[in-house]
């Protein structure tokens, strides 16, 4: 087994400009839940209900600390893509080691559908945001 510590992760989001950006530094949890509809397709004899799978569908949550200090950190990058009129590039590694069976990268498309920003007086000011993913998204392992 290949258990990995999630403090290696990376993730990587284009900025308005369309160049790939590491927001890694900024984060502390990211969150890539995919999810697959299925269709009823029972008839009249079944002793069980029966399925077929129809469309794939993906989101991703990102969380961690705000920082606006300079044109790559984090504000500056999801502030510049919000409300887009088309989507961003993104790819996610569970460790920012060379991709491999171990480490695979998952990429896609998506539109940044939420960004929030929140601050309290006994901590650090922190971000979150929900990326939807649109169309297929594909492992790479080399």
């Amino acid at each position: 087994m290949a258990f990995v510590h999630g403090k290696s992760s990376f993730f990587e989001i284009d900025n308005s400009s369309g160049t790939p950006t590491d927001i890694s530094a900024f984060c502390e949890e990211v969150s890539l839940s995919r999810d697959i509809e299925t269709a009823e397709v029972t008839t009249f004899g079944d002793d069980a209900k029966e399925y077929i799978t129809g469309l794939t569908d993906a989101t991703i949550s990102l969380s961690g600390k705000f920082d606006s200090a300079d044109a790559s950190a984090i504000d500056p990058v999801l502030s510049g893509i919000l409300g887009s009129a088309s989507t961003v590039s993104w790819a996610y590694r569970i460790s920012n080691a060379t991709i491999g069976a171990t480490n695979p990268e998952y990429q896609g498309e998506g539109i940044l559908t939420s960004y929030e920003v929140s601050g309290t007086v006994g901590d650090a000011v922190t971000f979150s945001a929900e990326i939807q993913c649109s169309g297929a998204i594909t492992r790479a392992t080399s």
